[in-house]
């Protein structure tokens, strides 16, 4: 086991300081057990920790690193930017550059606007649905996570068609009164949706390929159908690509699974490793925004110049080093070598991928829902997990989480980590 003297200690401070020593939930490593260590540094597809454990990374802050830590590009540029000012509230290029590149890349995408989180993506697209379509009610489904705004804290109701309840303490009920929360892949639910909720629903909110419950993909025809029935109800089909936007393809899930939504949430590739998030769609809809519009948002840091620089240069290397290509193949190579250790160890594994994003559910049962999800065993997976932490591989503290790679892993970095986990997995 490695020693962590160093992480323990900042972590026991950190208790002192910091509700349950860290600043975001799953850092805290309470789904896995045991503490989390504390990174020192990063470089390409590798962490060290402060007592100079070295780890090949496959949670790329939780998405963002698609070109591996500390570009060398990437932090030119925010040199480069921060020597003219960290920011301004005041318009400047940048903003332009990287408005002009988001919608040449994602063709349903004519207006967009900046902000600093895909928190703040996802709230904005909604109230911006809602106001353009004067309707309140939103569809969303069970494992699909769009950040932490108290109408989208929501878990299902005691049947398909009840409202959600508050998913978190500090949410009153009436604030998630408007979200309708169904299981995700199920068509008939979305239409039996509908149906109860005539004229009233403003939009589906969805992860294309849902990350934040594991991973898994939807069925044949699944996103086409969601396409289809909000424009038959007059409905917006919203898209949360926080996580699979520039990452799954250059158009990301949307391009991937050739669907043209009316709204799309962005964040995470786009701010190369800097809090940056953004939405966008149909001119006429983003214009519903002020100053054009009745529905406000704003952000004194939205657009800030040292995130956007950081951002371009991110889109404009992925777009010049063929990424995509070889992050399939990566992603491909990973696959088949776990998928083969597990085999071999006998041990149940469902290996959910899409391009260069992943999870491993320990069961026998394909998953396709959060309902499928629960079914894994998490006690496996946390011996799972420490297992491989143990030999230098570091995956997401959690079952239902995803995992990403990066331009920056290469083939041998895969077949140390199928070897370590085909020895994690005989020792399950």
């Amino acid at each position: 086991m490695l020693s962590r003297a160093k992480s323990d200690q900042l972590f026991a401070e950190a208790l002192k300081r910091i509700p349950g020593g860290v600043n975001s939930p799953v850092r805290a490593f309470r789904a896995v057990g045991g503490q989390p260590f504390f990174v020192n540094r990063a470089q390409g597809a590798r962490v060290w920790d402060v007592d100079g454990n070295e780890y090949i990374d496959y949670v790329g802050t939780w998405g963002p690193a698609i070109l591996g830590h500390a570009h060398p590009r990437i932090i030119q540029a925010v040199q480069a930017a921060a020597e003219r000012g960290t920011s301004f509230g005041i318009p400047n290029p940048a903003e332009v550059t990287m408005a002009n590149l988001i919608c040449s890349w994602v063709p349903s995408v004519q207006k967009v606007r900046m902000c600093n989180s895909g928190t703040e993506a996802t709230m904005s697209a909604i109230r911006l649905a809602r106001g353009f379509t004067h309707r309140d009610k939103i569809i969303k489904f069970d494992g699909c996570y769009h950040g932490h705004a108290d109408s989208l804290l929501v878990k299902a109701g005691s049947g398909a068609l009840t409202f959600g309840n508050p998913d978190s303490a500090g949410v009153p009920q009436a604030f998630t009164q408007h979200t309708v929360v169904l299981p995700y892949n199920d068509a008939d639910a979305v239409t039996a949706a509908f149906a109860a909720n005539p004229g009233q629903i403003a939009g589906i909110i969805v992860e294309p390929v849902p990350g934040n419950a594991g991973l898994y993909l939807p069925k044949p025809g699944y996103l086409e159908f969601l396409s289809q029935v909000t424009k038959a109800n007059g409905a917006l089909l919203i898209f949360d690509e926080v996580m699979t936007g520039f990452r799954l393809a250059k158009g990301g899930a949307q391009e991937r699974f050739r669907i043209t939504p009316d709204l799309t949430c962005f964040g995470k590739v786009i701010g190369g490793g800097l809090p940056v998030g953004a939405f966008g769609g149909r001119a006429e809809i983003m214009d519903c925004l002020a100053p054009l519009g009745p529905v406000y948002q704003a952000g004194t840091l939205s657009g800030n110049p040292v995130a956007m620089a950081a951002g371009i240069a991110a889109l404009e290397e992925l777009n010049a080093s063929g990424a995509y290509a070889r992050l399939e193949k990566l992603g491909a190579q990973l696959e088949a070598g776990l998928k083969q250790a597990a085999a071999s160890a006998g041990v149940p594994v469902q290996f959910n991928r899409c391009g260069s994003m992943f999870c491993a559910y320990f069961t026998s049962q394909p998953v396709h829902n959060l309902a499928d999800a629960f079914q894994s065993d998490r006690e496996r997976f946390k011996r799972y997990f420490h297992g491989m932490l143990d030999q230098g591989i570091y995956l997401a503290p959690s079952q239902f989480e995803a995992g990403f790679l990066s331009t920056a892993h290469t083939e041998a970095d895969l077949e140390t980590t199928i070897n370590a986990a085909a020895k994690a997995l005989r020792s399950l």
